[in-house]
């Protein structure tokens, strides 16, 4: 298909992306603020010949997904904080069974039901917390509808590089603005796909990994026969109780992304060659940072932006680097401080400022103004 413009909203995007990725299956349930994403793949999933499906509720929605990826077929569903909530024992899951999924998460106000139709920042640490045990997981963080499209698209090919659930977390704002979006001619678009078994089926072993500590997938119905579980397993998918299997098993499966975080995490610099302050900040309080920072400028301020498109793995190394090249940081988040305690933890004897503003209207570039003069002031 050829390139392609619209005018819309984020989760429109983000459901166009992930069909321009080649999502063949979308299992999901209504939630606010992520049901137009639902909407949107039950009308346009019958077009391109997948399938969507509305479940019961959410434990439902992300099991099927994890059943319809072992088929071989691109995967997803969408949901906000009280669905993720529900869908964690299966990401879990997912990760023991290294199944390749994307699920957005539209983040909105809470705890609990908290604020269905205003957004918040307050799901970033669910992704690699939520579920139990010791995991990696990997979480994007988009700031407009064009990178809901493109992130939402990045988001299915790590998880089919890594062969692991990877997040779309954007705040409601996101969801629900509508710009320009761009869709790419579809042979511009740079696709990825799961590696396969390639040698005799006899001596297949499922959980084999090649060096990049991904091993290749079999389909369900294939020649290739496997067995694959929650319980620790060998390479051969068999249970095992054993120290050594469970240890080897769980360090590989965090190595899988922590050996490639480089690859894996994406920063974008603003103004900050001169800088004495650095604004961390992701999703829709990036936008009114970028604002304030221009106008912080113009009156003699030298001030920054490292902007957070990735925030699992979280970026350590960029926000200690950053710690060391200014004088001040201020991270600007639309939560009581969440990724401020990350950037803290990596920032050794910087000074971090937060500033918040946990639910309603986001931050406003007038807002993250007066903090920058205040930190300015200090």
């Amino acid at each position: 298909m050829p390139e392609r413009v619209m005018f819309t909203m984020g989760d429109i995007a983000s459901a166009e992306g992930a069909l321009s990725a080649g999502c063949k299956y979308f299992g999901g349930y209504p939630i606010t603020p992520a049901t137009e994403i639902a909407e949107w793949m039950s009308l346009r999933m019958p077009e391109l010949g997948g399938a969507y499906v509305q479940y019961e509720d959410e434990i439902a929605s992300i099991t099927s997904v994890i059943g319809a990826s072992w088929t071989g077929v691109k995967s997803m569903t969408a949901t906000s904080g009280p669905g993720v909530s529900l869908m964690l024992e299966a990401v879990g899951l997912a990760v023991m069974t290294e199944t390749p999924l994307v699920l957005v998460n539209i983040m909105r106000g809470g705890p609990s039901t908290g604020q269905p139709t205003k957004g918040q920042q307050g799901d970033v640490m669910q992704p690699k917390w939520g579920s139990h045990g010791d995991y990696q997981i990997i979480a994007l963080t988009p700031a407009s509808v064009q990178e809901m499209f493109d992130q939402t698209v990045q988001a299915f090919n790590l998880s089919e590089r890594y062969r692991t659930p990877v997040f779309v977390l954007a705040d409601e704002t996101v969801g629900h603005m509508r710009e320009r979006l761009v869709i790419p001619d579809e042979k511009d678009l740079k696709l990825e796909y799961r590696k396969l078994p390639t040698g005799p089926p006899e001596e297949y072993l499922p959980f084999k990994a090649d060096d990049d500590l991904v091993p290749p997938m079999a389909l369900l119905g294939s020649k290739y026969h496997f067995y694959a579980t929650g319980l620790t397993h060998d390479e051969r998918g068999y249970p095992s109780d054993k120290e050594d299997v469970q240890i080897e098993l769980i360090t590989r499966l965090n190595n899988k992304i922590l050996h490639n975080a480089d690859k894996i995490i994406d920063l974008e610099r603003f103004m900050l060659d001169d800088a004495k302050i650095c604004v961390i900040s992701y999703g829709t309080p990036s936008r009114s940072a970028k604002k304030a920072i221009k106008d912080a400028r113009s009156e003699g301020i030298k001030v920054g932006m490292l902007r957070f498109k990735t925030v699992w793995p979280f970026p350590e190394e960029a926000a200690a680097q950053i710690a060391a090249e200014v004088k001040h940081i201020i991270v600007a988040e639309q939560n009581l401080g969440q990724v401020y305690y990350m950037v803290k933890a990596a920032s050794g004897s910087t000074p971090v400022h937060l500033m918040t503003k946990p639910a309603g209207m986001p931050q406003l570039p007038n807002e993250i103004l007066d903090k920058i003069k205040e930190v300015d002031s200090l």
